[in-house]
């Protein structure tokens, strides 16, 4: 395994709901900035941009392309992403859910909104892991994400980044979006070279500074489910939406679907 993952890193992760994992995809960067350009280039149907007339720079992000994206399909099979994340949730089990791609350029001064991926999603579970990895260096623009969120009793009202209004209709099962530095919350945040990651729980609170610089934040990320994971049922189209899956609460997530990348 060329990212090491120490016992440390783990009794972190599980505490925190969040870990650096340096190098992770250290040999990999080439391949993955080939694929975002690709994916850039040709946007999958989930391809979105989220800025508002008259905000400046670009913030696109695209999901579930795996398939369709060779350079990608390539690093989740090939990479030590699997045992990685193995590791850190204390899993044997370990499942693809999906790939994501997120870029700011230059001159981007929006931020991401906090929030937690979990209420998204249609699986639910503690052994979760998302990997963030940026694939150019990153100071200003990283990823922040809330110590320990993943453990709160209530999730996180879940929103439309562009239009502000609650994804769901039922905002009283949510606890409202909190605002982490003014409430005084222990914010972890690193600067970050190509091909680091940071790993968190579906359920951590995180966002992302804006690109004030003049490069590139290119970003890949990858989320994996282990042992407990389980369909559930949310009151309104889930994000990613998977149309036509045919699942049924606490069923494991279709295996034609989602790869088993590890028993």
């Amino acid at each position: 395994m060329s990212a090491v993952v120490t016992p440390e890193m783990i009794d972190s992760y599980q505490r925190d709901g969040v870990v650096l994992v340096k190098g992770l995809w250290a040999d990999w960067v080439e391949i993955l900035r080939q694929g975002i350009e690709r994916n850039m280039a040709e946007p999958g149907p989930y391809g979105a941009e989220n800025l508002k007339p008259g905000e400046g720079g670009r913030f696109f992000d695209d999901y579930c392309n795996w398939q369709r994206i060779p350079e990608f399909e390539q690093v989740i099979r090939e990479s030590d992403v699997a045992a990685v994340a193995s590791s850190l949730m204390r899993s044997s089990y370990v499942q693809l859910f999906h790939d994501h791609v997120l870029v700011k350029e230059p001159g981007t001064t929006k931020s991401t909104p906090w929030h937690q991926d979990g209420p998204y999603y249609f699986v639910q579970g503690q052994q979760t892991v998302s990997f963030w990895s940026p694939l150019d260096p990153v100071r200003d623009a990283a990823l922040r994400c809330v110590a320990g969120s993943h453990l709160w009793p209530k999730e996180v009202l879940p929103t439309r980044w562009l239009a502000e209004t609650s994804f769901y209709p039922d905002e009283a099962k949510y606890m409202p979006v909190p605002d982490p530095d003014a409430e005084g919350m222990r914010v972890l945040e690193w600067n970050m070279e190509p091909g680091d990651a940071v790993a968190f729980n579906f359920l951590t609170l995180h966002g992302a500074r804006g690109n004030t610089t003049s490069a590139r934040r290119r970003a890949f990320s990858l989320r994996l489910v282990g042992d407990d994971a389980r369909y559930v049922e949310r009151p309104g189209r889930t994000s990613p939406p998977f149309p036509g899956h045919g699942m049924k609460p606490k069923d494991r997530l279709r295996e034609d679907w989602f790869p088993v990348l590890q028993r």
